[in-house]
């Protein structure tokens, strides 16, 4: 069993920063690198408050009108005693309409070490709603995976069916999803597979009060080329107006793991955001 503590502070990192140092300085010294550390490190862990507010948890899902999204690009290349190239690009976009709802999301990622490649992966996701009432909702959803350095290098599905808000309060909100699909998928030895897959899902909110909620995010999707489980729970505290922290479990859960490798991965974080 895996467990990974990760622990962000901004307000902590950042005093080891002299804003006032110019690029080449700040090259040389470090200080830039670390700038770009403390970056990345804070957009995570606000990133992790952020969707635990996820605002589908409550009353129906509505994006505004028209398209909406982000597109982020990456590049990162050493030369000398490693030559390594990293590529990452990854974007989100939306459509709203009415009572329905389009999500489409993609990414990229490409790494090289030495000439060896290290990882190459392709996935896009979409996703489309439409409510019925406040409460009755149908989903569509499609994902595909290409990944030459995962059990499976090709891992696609295509599914559909209703959701329900069994609770729908603004203290405590818990929706649940599911329905059958096609799930297409190739192993490293170019064996592949179509068969029926069942995904399910459970979305749980409860806010204790007005600074402190928990969320419990299920997801199940079985077939008989194997079931993937994943759970994500957390207790998210408001503490100031300018502090927040975030506390989640989470375990990923696959029955058909590479050999030699677990079956179950853990992963505990804590997520801490200060501003002032």
């Amino acid at each position: 069993m895996k467990t990974i503590l990760t622990v962000a502070s901004a307000s902590t990192l950042a005093l080891l920063i002299g804003a006032s140092a110019v690029a080449a300085q700040g090259t040389l010294v470090g200080t830039e690198a670390l700038d770009d550390r403390i970056d990345d490190i804070t957009e995570d862990a606000q990133d992790d408050l952020d969707e635990a507010r996820d605002a589908a948890r409550f009353g129906r899902e509505e994006f505004r009108p028209g398209w909406s999204g982000n597109v982020a690009l990456t590049y990162a290349g050493t030369s000398g005693n490693t030559e390594t190239q990293d590529l990452a690009l990854a974007g989100r976009l939306r459509y709203g309409q009415g009572l329905w709802n389009h999500t489409i999301g993609f990414g990229i990622e490409y790494g090289e070490d030495d000439g060896e490649k290290t990882k190459k992966e392709l996935f896009a996701v979409y996703d489309a709603n439409y409510s019925l009432t406040d409460r009755f909702y149908v989903f569509g959803l499609a994902r595909a995976q290409f990944d030459d350095y995962a059990p499976f290098k090709q891992d696609a599905f295509l599914g559909f069916g209703p959701g329900y808000r069994i609770i729908n309060t603004t203290q405590t909100a818990w929706r649940v999803q599911a329905g059958p699909g096609i799930r297409y998928v190739k192993d490293q030895l170019d064996e592949d597979d179509t068969e029926v897959a069942f995904i399910a899902s459970s979305r749980l909110f409860h806010a204790f009060n007005e600074t402190v909620f928990l969320t419990n995010d299920t997801d199940i999707l079985s077939s008989d080329a194997g079931t993937l489980v994943s759970n994500d729970l957390g207790l998210n505290f408001a503490m100031t107006d300018t502090l927040s922290t975030r506390i989640s479990y989470r375990t990923d859960y696959n029955d058909e793991a590479v050999e030699g490798t677990k079956k179950t991965d853990n992963r505990l974080g804590v997520s801490l955001v200060m501003g002032f």
